[in-house]
């Protein structure tokens, strides 16, 4: 069974950090490009962060962040656990949200990831991020 199961999510102070992880089974991560989206109360789903896929990477920039989370937010795959992870820093409170993965293999450029996420191969169910004092 092909899918991806995030976790990692928590309540943290504003301030904290967190690490969230996104974990494949039934297929390798290595020939996927990798985004990390989430939704937040009331507002429509943002794409976070993108890592493109092993070879990708020659031709693309291998990462994306939002502005948002520019700086403060680190994606980063291992490919022998097959999981990607998100290292997020410095959190504030409109960081909060449902963090899902989701994974393609034929959008290989993180800007076609992050814009057609819709058409997505597979998605995971999706981790609460909490960020308050």
């Amino acid at each position: 069974q092909v899918q991806l199961v995030e976790s990692g999510g928590d309540l943290v102070q504003p301030g904290g950090s967190l690490r969230l992880s996104c974990a494949a089974s039934g297929f390798s991560l290595d020939n996927y490009t990798i985004g990390w989206f989430r939704e937040a109360p009331g507002k429509e789903r943002e794409g976070v962060s993108c890592i493109s896929n092993s070879a990708s990477a020659t031709y693309y920039a291998d990462r994306y962040y939002a502005d948002s989370v520019k700086g403060r937010f680190t994606m980063s795959r291992d490919n022998a656990k097959n999981t990607v992870y998100l290292q997020m820093d410095s959190l504030k409170p409109e960081d909060t949200g449902v963090y899902y993965c989701a994974a393609d293999q034929s959008l290989t450029a993180c800007n076609l990831v992050i814009a057609l996420s819709q058409y997505l191969e597979v998605w995971g169910q999706g981790t609460l991020v909490t960020v308050s004092s």
